[in-house]
């Protein structure tokens, strides 16, 4: 388990991302604004730092360099919508181990923490091992971001992934399609009228079941969401 810091002011974001690392293990502190996070920094020094870009108070560039001139060498995944080469490059000229561009697959987000966690602790031994998840004759392994149906490879989209291990974290829990939309897709508004989720389970029942219009395994739970019964 690793204490992760994220900085970043969209509330919804932050709490689906904060979701997200809680279920890899990780101790999750969140500051929405510059501020917040140098309180945090001082008080609790985490093992990895996620930073928003684009923040109410200060840049996250600021916020960046100030950190790399105090000396402080913590690993930071920074977090944005830009995606020009100029805003990468000056990402990295202040001190930024990795750079992930909005929007992302929740798999990316995790690989990327998981390397920088690993070269942190000198390439292994301190990063929590991932599960293999098995159910009926299909196995999902999250850190090589692969899925075998009776031992064949299953080829899944990038959100077909993320939403199928974020059924398999909850342990049978019901996951509304609120919480999947703010976890898998990064919703900021994840009230809006959308069958995004309706449509990527029906995928994964054809592509993961014996007989996907009775489903035995990802099963609709009326009026409240979806559950994976392993």
């Amino acid at each position: 388990m690793a204490r992760i810091l994220l900085v970043e002011d969209n509330e919804d974001l932050a709490f689906g991302l904060r979701a997200t690392l809680e279920f890899e293990g990780h101790d999750v502190d969140v500051a929405e604004d510059g501020r917040a996070a140098n309180e945090l920094l001082a008080e609790r020094p985490p093992d990895l730092v996620v930073l928003d870009l684009m923040l109410p108070d200060v840049s996250g560039l600021e916020l960046l360099g100030g950190l790399r001139k105090a000396g402080d060498r913590t690993p930071v995944l920074v977090l944005t919508a830009r995606a020009e080469e100029a805003d990468i490059v000056m990402g990295f000229d202040r001190g930024a181990d990795d750079y992930v561009t909005k929007p992302f697959s929740t798999a990316e987000l995790l690989a990327r923490v998981r390397a920088l966690l690993r070269r942190a602790n000198g390439g292994g031994g301190g990063e929590r091992r991932l599960p293999v998840w098995r159910f009926a004759d299909v196995e999902v392994n999250p850190a090589s971001g692969t899925v075998l149906r009776d031992g064949s490879p299953v080829t899944l989209t990038p959100k077909e992934f993320d939403l199928l291990v974020a059924l398999l974290r909850r342990s049978g829990a019901v996951a509304s399609r609120s919480e999947l939309l703010r976890e898998v897709w990064g919703y900021q508004n994840a009230e809006i009228e959308t069958r995004t989720v309706d449509v990527h389970v029906a995928e994964l029942r054809r592509k993961l079941e014996d007989d996907p219009g009775r489903p035995e395994h990802i099963l609709t739970i009326r009026k409240k969401g979806y559950r994976l019964r392993a």
